[in-house]
């Protein structure tokens, strides 16, 4: 069992401290473990609330209206699993030692694109060349 890493409450890494040091780790640890906690409390709320809507609307207004709120939800919540299972991922890779680092290139990611997307699997411009590829064979 790993020793606890001591965090300060206003820790942010910074580009001055060796890359993916424990400290940098602990950081994106929790705030994927955080992001996560968040989405199934959101999810739990939503399943609440379907549950709770399934009462008989007689109005055929009222009742597509509920429909179409309940089939966004449903949506919402499928992303919000999908991002869920990206979390775990990303928490994998700081168990195993690769995050951080560029599934294409093995670069570092940078800091402040890890900390706007803890999830991110690639540099920035890695990502932008997957996307024009990806455009590219969309179009033809």
């Amino acid at each position: 069992m790993k020793a606890e890493v001591f965090l300060p409450e206003d820790y942010v890494p910074a580009e001055s401290e060796p890359f993916m040091n424990e400290r940098q780790l602990e950081y994106f640890r929790r705030k994927l473990l955080n992001w996560k906690h968040d989405l199934q409390n959101g999810s739990r709320e939503t399943i609440e609330g379907l549950q709770d809507s399934g009462r008989n609307v007689p109005d055929i207004a009222d009742r597509a209206s509920e429909e179409t709120d309940r089939a966004l939800e449903l949506r919402t919540r499928d992303r919000q699993r999908k991002l869920v299972s990206k979390i775990d991922a990303a928490l994998r890779r700081i168990e195993s030692g690769e995050f951080g680092y560029c599934e294409v290139s093995g670069e570092p990611i940078s800091l402040r694109r890890l900390d706007a997307r803890p999830i991110a699997t690639m540099t920035l411009e890695a990502q932008e060349k997957h996307e024009r590829r990806e455009r590219v064979h969309r179009d033809e």
